[in-house]
């Protein structure tokens, strides 16, 4: 079974607009769970545009799934998680320009800063991941560096995937993805999937054997507004696991 990881950054992007003390994302995270969520994601962003540090105390509090704590590798964010004490970090690059994370980390250029920061977390009891692009280069350095799993970024994949014109093209597409899955699988890494991710690409990962979780946020909000919180988490957990809806292929 793929884990089903709900980021509810939105929702708190959503009473941000307003500065209101709602729509609270915390309330999100306990209706997501009722929709079978396997674990709960929020990102602490530096410039904390969306979600805020009451949020994360009051989410660890609340919910009883585990927590997934999306940060940047600095000090500051290191000790919120080091106090924090959530289930799993996620480290992901952060830039205050972009409206959502772009891409992987550059691990070669962050490396002795990344495997100081998992050094830290992993004493404490943390699964580290890193949020990498699905190269090897990547997957072998995240090793080295000592994290326990990868997530891979799958924007670019879920991009071309829209692109595609044929069931072979999209086969083709999702050969990095099984490669990279099996490669982190060897290295001893659990191999988790994020950004870009819906309703009409998710289930695509059925096909991807490794697979143990995918990490999916803004396409389960922009559903909630029309079925319910509830009703778009199930649905995406169907989509990953269902068999009825894993995507058909070619036979070469």
């Amino acid at each position: 079974m793929i884990r089903l990881g709900v980021n509810i950054d939105h929702v708190a992007t959503l009473r941000q607009a307003r500065g209101e003390r709602y729509p609270d994302p915390v309330q999100a995270a306990v209706m997501a769970e009722l929709g079978g969520a396997d674990n709960i994601t929020c990102h602490l962003r530096e410039d904390r545009r969306h979600i805020q540090d009451r949020d994360v105390y009051a989410l660890k509090e609340t919910i009883q799934i585990p927590l997934n704590f999306e940060m940047a590798a600095t000090e500051a964010m290191l000790l919120v998680a080091l106090k924090l004490s959530p289930d799993a970090v996620t480290l992901v690059p952060e830039k205050r320009q972009e409206r959502t994370t772009e891409g992987g980390l550059n691990l070669k250029g962050q490396r002795e800063q990344l495997t100081q920061a998992t050094g830290r977390l992993n004493d404490a009891g943390i699964l580290v991941s890193l949020f990498i692009e699905p190269t090897l280069a990547d997957i072998e350095l995240s090793q080295q560096i000592g994290a326990g799993a990868v997530e891979f970024h799958t924007g670019r994949f879920c991009h071309q995937l829209a692109l595609a014109k044929t069931t072979r093209q999209k086969q083709k597409l999702l050969e990095g993805l099984q490669l990279a899955a099996k490669t982190a699988r060897q290295c001893s890494l659990q191999a988790h999937f994020g950004h870009g991710l819906n309703y009409t690409n998710s289930n695509w990962l059925q096909h991807v054997t490794e697979a143990e979780e995918a990490n999916i946020g803004h396409a389960i909000i922009a559903r909630a507004v029309f079925t319910g919180l509830k009703d778009a988490v199930a649905e995406m957990k169907a989509l990953l696991n269902d068999l009825r809806h894993r995507p058909y292929l070619e036979t070469v």
